[in-house]
């Protein structure tokens, strides 16, 4: 009898130190995840200065912009999804380091083709590290708590992705303010807290353990039941458009505030970057217990209302409205991006969970990079706001489409 009793004791501490280190595990990857993140929208309140030293323009701002968006999707596409054989861990902590590397190359080569090249690295990382992170994240939260709905993962790795994004410019802009060297400084206060973060992240335990030696390496596909197609296209589609907001934000909206708005602090500039982020963020919290249908409508009505602020914002050189257009749209982005995330982690097995996640990024990352570029083009032979309004009528519709693919595929928005 006191044998078993020990034994039972020792099991019950076995399992509550198991779930302790998954759930500290949790908070190590939703931090990294963050950092990284924050990294990489980190140059947004500093393009206007490279651009007053090297004397370039708007079109190619949203080049830079377009390297890492090609560096994400380039690494999306090609190891994305290899998380689902190797592990969480093995591509999380590579893709800190390719961030690393990218700052690196920011300090020693800030020329143009340095910023070329520090920015496609980056997106190398970021398209390794988006659903894999995602992915950890839900089955670390899984271990912890066993039984738990998944619901708490969902809304703080979406968080911590979308919540980087925006501290990101609001840290780099303050440092480009009132710290010394603000072509530097950024980079090296990044670099720091990425290795704390590379530290950290090799004590998370692995969640993945596929060793049988029958897997082959292909480029990544979108493997999810042929039943639930349709609802991974239209979660495909609120990643694309949801993206494509922050894309412009996060390049272009820093010089036409210092530009057009004559407004040459880098606090302001990362500041309205940092609201459309963390108004994102703070919708995807607020919304996380309403039925998926009603945080889809919300959130592609927010989308609309925010996106013909920010047009009429540029078309009246008006910050207080772009700020509020921002706000809106940011919101909008969040409930639609956290449940296309929901959607398919419930609609994808465990074992290609991964794979499906990245597929999901990887039509958030084409959007922000295929319609800023174009807006860019636009710019140079239309003046801003008619680009603008173009740019804006061609998310719009885009929004309209997708709600009738809502309507199509209506068990995506099942709570």
């Amino acid at each position: 009898m006191v044998s078993t009793s020990t034994s039972f004791a020792s099991t019950t501490a076995a399992t509550r130190t198991h779930e302790r280190r998954h759930a500290r595990g949790f908070w190590i990857v939703a931090f990294v995840f963050m950092i990284t993140m924050a990294f990489a929208s980190a140059p947004a309140p500093l393009y206007v200065l490279y651009q007053q030293r090297d004397g370039f323009g708007a079109f190619t701002v949203t080049l830079i912009f377009a390297a890492y968006a090609v560096g994400v999707v380039v690494s999306l596409f090609l190891a994305g999804h290899i998380s689902d054989r190797f592990g969480r861990r093995r591509v999380i902590a590579p893709a800190v380091v390719l961030n690393v590397l990218a700052a690196l190359v920011f300090l020693v080569s800030p020329e143009l083709p340095g910023l070329l090249l520090a920015r496609f690295i980056c997106g190398l990382g970021i398209g390794m590290l988006t659903a894999t992170a995602t992915a950890h994240m839900t089955e670390l939260h899984s271990a912890a708590r066993p039984g738990a709905r998944s619901r708490r993962a969902e809304v703080i790795s979406t968080a911590a992705n979308i919540g980087g994004l925006g501290l990101g410019p609001l840290l780099t802009g303050f440092m480009a303010e009132y710290a010394p060297m603000p072509l530097y400084t950024p980079y090296v206060v990044f670099a720091f807290l990425l290795l704390i973060g590379l530290l950290l992240v090799v004590t998370v335990p692995e969640t993945v353990n596929n060793v049988d030696g029958t897997w082959t390496y292909r480029p990544q596909r979108m493997d999810v039941p042929q039943a639930a197609r349709g609802q991974y296209l239209t979660a495909t589609l609120l990643a694309f458009v949801g993206f494509a907001v922050f894309g412009f934000f996060t390049s272009l909206a820093p010089a036409f505030i210092s530009g057009q708005l004559r407004i040459a602090s880098h606090m302001v500039a990362g500041g309205v970057t940092f609201v459309v982020f963390a108004s994102s963020a703070s919708f995807q919290v607020l919304s996380s217990r309403w039925p998926r249908a009603a945080q889809l409508a919300a959130g592609l009505s927010l989308l609309a209302a925010g996106l013909a602020t920010v047009i009429a914002a540029i078309t009246a050189s008006s910050l207080p409205l772009l700020i509020a257009g921002g706000i809106v749209a940011g919101s909008g982005v969040g409930g639609t991006f956290k449940s296309a995330i929901g959607s398919v982690i419930a609609i994808s097995s465990a074992d290609t969970r991964g794979e499906a996640l990245t597929g999901l990024f990887l039509a958030g990352y084409i959007g922000m990079a295929l319609p800023v570029v174009a807006l860019g083009l636009i710019m140079q032979s239309l003046p801003l706001v008619l680009s603008v309004v173009i740019f804006g009528s061609v998310m719009l519709a885009l929004i309209v489409v997708t709600a009738f693919a809502l309507i199509r595929t209506r068990p995506i928005v099942r709570s």
